[in-house]
Order: structure tokens, then sequence, then C-alpha cells
């Protein structure tokens, strides 16, 4: 049986409360910490454990279990000071890995020096997807894998319909690899009311691609752009 990870987030604003919520939820052990009493109140049953400390004192930071803990997420988002400390005393008390939040390209590179091993930048990372929804309608999200390799969903072109990925063979024609289909479909319910479906398929060569489809498609942005105007 596979070991629970146990996570560590500092700050518990809505950005912090939010990953508290989607961590719980897939299956993790959850410390959550926060000098903000309301804050910490608001969360505790919701979580493993809430902590109320100030997690810029070494001292406080200590009576916390960190040498279980496989991750950090420092999310906080309004003190600098406090978020760049809070990450350089969980680095020093051998955290394996912290994600810390940016509220700027400085504020990250510093975040960096002082032991993140991960940066999030909530207002650069999300204004960049609105602008690449903006830009490309047919992308219905994509994200971003490396500077250069994304993920996107996209809908099914037209001239694509009723074709297979082996006839389409979009790997070496459009150099993006089709990793999933998202396929909505209608039923009728037994009062004969119309009932949507979705599924999730992991295709073969021989899977054909339907009207409704969307494809999660991995590949270059530039080769990912260029497939969206096929």
């Amino acid at each position: 049986m596979a070991k629970e990870k146990v996570f560590v987030v500092v700050g518990l604003g809505t950005f912090g409360r939010r990953v508290c919520e989607v961590l719980m939820d897939k299956g993790g052990k959850v410390i959550a910490i926060d000098q903000d009493a309301m804050l910490v109140d608001r969360i505790k049953d919701d979580v493993t454990q809430a902590v109320l400390l100030d997690s810029t004192d070494e001292e406080s930071l200590s009576r916390v279990p960190l040498e279980d803990c496989d991750f950090a997420v420092v999310a906080i988002g309004d003190n600098i000071e406090a978020s760049v400390l809070s990450t350089a005393l969980l680095k020093k008390a051998g955290v394996p890995y912290i994600l810390s939040r940016a509220v700027n390209d400085i504020h990250g590179r510093v975040l960096k020096q002082v032991g993140a091993d991960e940066v999030v930048n909530i207002e650069i990372d999300e204004g960049s997807r609105i602008a690449q929804r903006l830009i490309s309608p047919e992308v219905l999200d994509r994200v971003p894998l490396s500077k250069m390799i994304s993920m996107a969903e996209v809908f099914v072109q037209k001239s694509f319909w009723g074709k297979t990925l082996r006839e389409l063979d979009l790997r070496r024609n459009a150099n993006v690899n089709v990793v999933a289909i998202r396929r909505n479909t209608v039923s009728v319910d037994e009062l004969g009311n119309p009932v949507k479906n979705e599924e999730i398929i992991f295709p073969d060569a021989e899977t054909d691609l339907k009207e409704s489809d969307v494809v999660m498609v991995v590949g270059r942005n530039d080769d990912i752009d260029a497939f969206r105007e096929l």
C-alpha cells in the first residue's frame, strides 16, 4: 500500500485554502498553517491538522512535524518578507520539495535562491492562460509542461470528423500527440429527457474522431497553434 503523502500549506488565504481543499480531496494529509486565528479556525474541520503559528519564527515552526512532510506549499501572497523567510526555514528543516507563490519576478528569483524548488506566479500564470484563451478560442485550455511544451484541449476540426487517428497521423503531420479524447454524447432517460454524458477515452490508432470530441494533445506551443489551424 502506497504511503499517504503529507503536505504543509503555509498561508490560508483564498489560494492556500483552495490548495488545502484539493489536496485533501485527492487523498493527501494536510497540515495547514497561518498566524491568523480566524483563517485557522475556518479550515480546521477540513484538513488533517490546522496550526496557529508564525511561520517566520523558527522556534514556532519546530512544533510542526516537518520531518514527516513530503511537500510544502508557501501560499503567502501579501507579505513578501514572510514568504521568503517561511520558504528558507522550511528548506532548513529539510522539507524535500517546496512550492512557493511569488507576486513578481524578483520575488520569484529570491524564493528560488532561498530554497524553493518551484515558484508559481498566480497573476502571471493565470493572465497568460486567459490571454491564450482569448487569442485561440478553439483551444479550451492549455497547461504548460515547460517553457516550450504544453498540453492543450482543442475542439476537433470539421475536416477530422469520422477519421481515425491512424488516418490523420497527427504525430507526423502536425507534431502533436493525442493523449486522450473527451467525448460528449446525449442519451434519453426513462422520462424522455435528454441526458448529457461525458466520457474520457484513451485512444488507439483505430479510434475515430466525432463532431463533439475535444482532443487533449501534447506538443510544442507553436505546433499546437499550427494544429488548431489545420
